[in-house]
């Protein structure tokens, strides 16, 4: 075997080894041969073929982050603002972002930038503010679908900054301001109305019992007073009945209601008529007692004892 042989034995090695690719889990890598589109790598071992083929374009199938700067927006009342967006977007075919456009991650942000502009113009200073979601919405949508034939997929796309001017800053500052003393003065005034209701309700309360104890306390005495009266009535006619039982006449009956007439004057000046009939019956039956002796109780005095004579013999 010549030096030539193994020189050349050699070479052939070094060049084999050197034609030798790894590509990595995650990676694409894009082959042409004589400057055509052969095939597209994946992850694992290859051998190219030397001098007639080469790694035209090596990608990543990862999410990757792009960061806008930010950019002046113009809405719809008129007003410059600035934000900023953050792309998520990961690379799907190898082939497509390869030869789609000549640079698809400056398409990308361009497009984004645009595609803002067109969103936040038909929106107002406060729609735009309180309408992130729909505006992430909306761009992840549109860019989605442009960059199909880029083979990027847009996973999602977020308003990281939405700076308005600095004399809108303050008047909104303002604004919140006063909307919150607002709301304080709706809670105190709302405090203080509770209060008052509470406190109204507490003397409705207080004079219903008021006036409930007052009802009960004249019921009772009412009942008091007619079970009085009942009680003196049926005294009066207990009281009749046993006269009238004892045989008492019609005379100390009609005593009996001057008595009560009487009673019922309770020592006030009053005068007291006594028909002539009544008085002369009252004194036929006063003598008939007397003569009679019916209903004398008064008891007889006792007879005076005897004296007994001394008996002179025994002084």
């Amino acid at each position: 075997m010549g030096p030539f042989f193994v020189v050349l034995l050699v070479l052939i090695l070094i060049l084999i080894v050197a034609n030798i690719k790894i590509v990595p889990q995650a990676h694409e890598f894009v082959i042409e041969l004589l400057g055509k589109y052969r095939t597209t790598w994946s992850a694992g071992l290859h051998i190219k073929i030397p001098l007639l083929e080469r790694v035209s374009k090596r990608v990543t199938l990862k999410e990757q982050v792009l960061d806008s700067p930010p950019q002046p927006v113009i809405t719809k009342d008129n007003v410059t603002m600035q934000i900023d967006t953050v792309i998520y977007y990961a690379i799907y075919d190898a082939k497509l972002y390869a030869y789609g456009a000549v640079n698809p991650v400056s398409a990308l942000a361009n497009l984004a930038a645009t595609t803002l502009r067109n969103l936040v113009g038909e929106l107002e200073l406060d729609g735009t503010l309180t309408s992130r979601d729909t505006i992430n919405a909306k761009m992840t949508e549109i860019l989605d679908e442009a960059t199909d034939k880029w083979g990027i997929k847009v996973h999602r796309v977020e308003l990281r900054n939405i700076i308005p001017p600095a004399e809108i800053q303050n008047a909104m500052e303002k604004q919140m301001k006063a909307e919150r003393d607002r709301r304080e003065t709706m809670l105190q005034a709302e405090g203080h109305k509770a209060a008052s209701i509470t406190r109204a309700e507490g003397e409705k309360q207080a004079m219903i019992l008021a006036a409930e104890g007052e009802r009960d306390a004249r019921i009772a005495r009412a009942e008091g007073e007619a079970r009085a009266i009942f009680l003196s009535k049926k005294a009066e006619a207990d009281g009749l009945r046993e006269l009238k039982e004892a045989g008492a006449d019609a005379a100390i009956l009609e005593l009996k209601k001057y008595e009560a007439l009487v009673a019922m004057a309770n020592g006030k000046a009053s005068k007291i008529i006594v028909p002539t009939d009544a008085v002369e019956m009252t004194k036929a039956n006063v003598l008939f007692s007397e003569t009679t002796g019916l209903g004398d109780v008064t008891p007889e005095a006792p007879e005076e004892p005897k004296k007994v004579k001394e008996d002179p013999c025994c002084d």
